[in-house]
């Protein structure tokens, strides 16, 4: 009976690590609600139901949402002077010459 206990563990383990590669590649279509992707009503409720029980992919899911809160302030803040990027353009090629110093 001994024997019984690790195999039902290890299944349980490999049911859980295709189930979160299944949630991993879902994630981002469904936080973007995409319509060139939409998840089916039964892709969400399976989804739900596995960010509810998983803290794996609940921590992706929670930190791809403030990356896209961080990223949507980013994109509404004012755009950068032109003087200052030319002045990084310059920099930047200047270290970025091969041989240069």
């Amino acid at each position: 009976m001994s024997g019984k206990w690790p195999r039902m563990s290890m299944l349980s383990n490999l049911r859980m690590m295709v189930t979160c590669h299944w949630a991993g590649r879902r994630i981002q279509s469904y936080l973007d609600v995409d319509p060139d992707a939409p998840l089916s009503a039964a892709e969400v409720t399976r989804l739900e139901a596995h960010l509810a029980t998983c803290e794996k992919c609940s921590t992706i899911t929670d930190e791809h949402r403030v990356l896209r809160s961080a990223l949507g302030r980013w994109a509404a803040a004012s755009p950068p002077d032109p003087a200052a990027v030319q002045r990084l353009r310059v920099l930047v090629d200047t270290f970025g010459e091969p041989g240069q110093s």
